[in-house]
C-alpha cells in the first residue's frame, strides 16, 4: 500500500523537474530551462527529496552535485520522459510542423561533409519546433547500447557488414579512391599495387581498440596490408593533413570531391580492386514503428538521395 501511495504522488512534471535539476546541477539553471520561477523549482525539489528520502542535490564548493542515489535516477527519469514523448506524439501521429520532438542522431564526420549540415537544415525547415542532437560515432561510443537505451534514435555510418540485430536501410554507395597532395609523386607517375601499399597512409582512429577499419578489412580479404603511419580521430581534418604532406587518404570519392576545390589535393584511382563503400542508417526495434522515427528516416534518405551523384544513383540500382 505504501508503494501505491508513493506512486500516486509522482507526476510527469515532477519527473521532468527531477531530470533537469540533476543534469543541470543547478536550481536556477533548471528554472530557466523549464520556464519556471526558481521558488517553484525549489518547492518541487523539496517534494522530490521527501519522496526519495535523499537530498538528491548537495553543495560541493561553489556548486551543486547529485548524490549517488540521484545519479542512479537520471537514466530512469530520462527513459520515462522519452517514453511519454513517444506515447503521446505517436498516438496522434507525427506532424512535423507542430511536433516538439528532439531527434538524436549518432554519425561520424567521415560522411560527405555536406550531409549533416543539409540534414539539419532539412529537419529544421520541415519540423521547425523539433530539436536535433548530433552525437559522435567514435571509439568512446557504443552505438548498440545507445540505440537500445533510447539515447540515440538512429546511427549513420559505413560498415562492411552491418549488424544483423538492428534494422537498416542503405543510403548510398560510393567508389573508393585515394586523396593525395598535388606534390605527391603518385600525382605525376601513378602507382601499382605494391607502390600504393608501401606509401604512407593516414587512417581514422578505429572505432574500438584493436578494431580494423573498413578499408583494412577489405585489404585483409585480399591478404594485403598497407603502411599506416598516422591515425586521426577527426576525419574532417585529414584532407588538410594530406594537402601538406605525402600522406595518402583512402575513402569514398564523394567525400574527397568536397575538398578538391579548396585544397591542393588530387583524387587518384586505387590500384587495388575495392568493392563499393556502402553507407547505411541503423535503428533499433524500439523505434521501428514510431511515426516520428519513420519521418526522420525518410528525411535522411531524401538528403542522401539529393547528394548522390547521378552516376552513383544509376550504379546503385
Amino acid at each position: 500500500m505504501r508503494d501505491q501511495t508513493l506512486f500516486d504522488k509522482i507526476d510527469l512534471h515532477l519527473i521532468r523537474v527531477l531530470h533537469t535539476v540533476l543534469t543541470d546541477r543547478s536550481v536556477s539553471r533548471a528554472a530557466i530551462r523549464l520556464g519556471m520561477y526558481q521558488p517553484a523549482v525549489s518547492a518541487a525539489l523539496k517534494r522530490l527529496r521527501a519522496l526519495a528520502g535523499d537530498p538528491l542535490l548537495v553543495r560541493s564548493g561553489s556548486g551543486m552535485v547529485p548524490t549517488d542515489a540521484a545519479l542512479r535516477m537520471i537514466e530512469p527519469a530520462a527513459s520515462i520522459l522519452r517514453s511519454a514523448e513517444v506515447l503521446f506524439s505517436d498516438a496522434r501521429g507525427f506532424d512535423p510542423q507542430t511536433a516538439t520532438h528532439t531527434f538524436r542522431i549518432a554519425a561520424s564526420d567521415y560522411l560527405d561533409p555536406l550531409f549533416l549540415p543539409m540534414m539539419v537544415a532539412q529537419i529544421k525547415t520541415q519540423a521547425p519546433l523539433c530539436g536535433i542532437e548530433i552525437h559522435p560515432l567514435s571509439s568512446d561510443s557504443n552505438y548498440h547500447a545507445q540505440l537500445s537505451l533510447g539515447n540515440v534514435d538512429l546511427v549513420i555510418g559505413n560498415w562492411l557488414k552491418p549488424p544483423e540485430d538492428l534494422h537498416m536501410a542503405r543510403l548510398f554507395g560510393d567508389e573508393i579512391v585515394s586523396l593525395i597532395s598535388n606534390d605527391h609523386p603518385a600525382a605525376r607517375r601513378g602507382w601499382d599495387v605494391q607502390t600504393w601499399l608501401d606509401a604512407e597512409h593516414i587512417a581514422p582512429t578505429p572505432m574500438h581498440p584493436g578494431a580494423r577499419g573498413i578499408i583494412d578489412q577489405m585489404l585483409d580479404a585480399q591478404q594485403l596490408q598497407r603502411h599506416i603511419v598516422a591515425r586521426c580521430a577527426h576525419f574532417g581534418l585529414i584532407p588538410d593533413m594530406v594537402a601538406s604532406s605525402l600522406l595518402v587518404l583512402t575513402t569514398g570519392r564523394q567525400y574527397c570531391e568536397r575538398f578538391v576545390a579548396r585544397l591542393p589535393v588530387k583524387i587518384v584511382a586505387c590500384p587495388v580492386a575495392f568493392p563499393r563503400l556502402m553507407y547505411y542508417q541503423l535503428w533499433h526495434e524500439r523505434t521501428h514503428a514510431s511515426s516520428s522515427a519513420r519521418w526522420l528516416r525518410d528525411c535522411i534518405k531524401s538528403v542522401a538521395a539529393s547528394l548522390r551523384p547521378a552516376t552513383a544513383s544509376k550504379n546503385s540500382h
